[in-house]
């Protein structure tokens, strides 16, 4: 019976994307390249923010926040995703797919609730800025962002209990490379209705609502063309996967797809909304002068300071010596 088979799934494994040697190479080294960079790019634009003072304003929070969401979300993907790319064993526990879903589900609405948000701060900004720092005080964006987490957790932890509560009775091969819910209705020999009118429901209500949003803060003016561009790329991929009934899938059109939003997009995400902004550069240009001043006098100070620390241990060992 299906209950029988359901208990019996403890693990998953993955098909991956391709089988040839030779590309299997190709794709580690661009794969571990890409989530290099995206690493890099957003923990520095993290770190960038806090430290600076100039940057403490609603904009600049919300750009934190979406470098720490493209931060975790990736995180969730990208590590396991291209070590199997070169690993014999593919294999995944069942717990660790829920976890790996729940995490890269909850950032990812987080991300798309974000943008939704960091429109309407755009929009306070320029539609009226002498009470823009009432209209926007710090307890309002702590309480944008604290709703903006409490829902991204409260669906994702839905669609993680509907998806891993299925019964997979036929196989537990993934013809993907992460834990998404298409390939695991594919996968489930259930009744997945009520998973789908969830996705439909649920995620298209949070994609549906965000655009529009952005887009229609942005009716008035055409200055936030970056932003822009986001929507349009992060939304337009996740609409294409997630809001079509199951009966179209197409895993391997899905994992150009995929790959797409869960790598690339989270490192573009600093270099479309940050290093485009003149006070970021401003900052970016002030560390890298900083950094060429340590190279010059902080080395030399560390090797002077190292210098005194041998003299000293030596002459303590040498009295020690002596008195022995």
């Amino acid at each position: 019976s299906n209950s029988e088979n359901c208990l019996s799934v403890t693990e998953f494994i993955f098909l991956g994307i391709t089988s040839t040697l030779g590309m299997k190479v190709t794709l580690f080294t661009m794969f571990l390249l890409l989530y290099l960079i995206n690493l890099l790019a957003n923990l520095g634009m993290i770190i960038l923010i806090r430290m600076d003072p100039q940057l403490h304003t609603p904009m600049y929070f919300f750009l934190s926040h979406l470098s720490f969401s493209d931060l975790c979300y990736s995180t969730a993907i990208g590590p396991k995703m291209f070590f199997n790319v070169l690993a014999k064993n593919k294999s995944i526990p069942f717990f660790g797919c829920a976890l790996q879903f729940l995490i890269s589900c909850t950032f990812a609405d987080i991300e798309c609730l974000l943008l939704a948000v960091m429109a309407y701060d755009r929009y306070k900004a320029i539609s009226n800025l002498l009470l823009y720092t009432v209209s926007m005080s710090s307890r309002v964006c702590s309480l944008l962002m604290a709703g903006a987490y409490m829902v991204g957790m409260a669906d994702a932890l839905i669609h993680t209990t509907l998806a891993f509560h299925l019964c997979f009775c036929a196989s537990n091969e993934i013809n993907y490379f992460f834990c998404d819910i298409p390939p695991l209705l594919l996968l489930s020999c259930s009744d997945t209705q009520i998973n789908e009118l969830a996705i439909f429901a649920i995620y298209g209500f949070i994609e549906l609502s965000s655009i529009s949003g952005v887009l229609g803060r942005f009716k008035a003016f055409s200055t936030c063309t970056s932003h822009l561009t986001e929507v349009a790329i992060f939304q337009g991929t996740l609409l294409f996967i997630y809001l079509r009934p199951s009966s179209s899938y197409s895993l391997d059109q899905d994992k150009i797809t995929s790959l797409f939003y869960t790598l690339v997009i989270p490192m573009l995400n600093p270099l479309i909304y940050s290093l485009r902004n003149k006070h970021v550069k401003k900052n970016l240009q002030k560390l890298k002068t900083k950094l060429k001043n340590f190279k010059k006098d902080g080395f030399k100070d560390i090797m002077h300071m190292h210098t005194h620390v041998i003299i000293i241990v030596f002459i303590k060992l040498y009295g020690i010596v002596r008195e022995t």
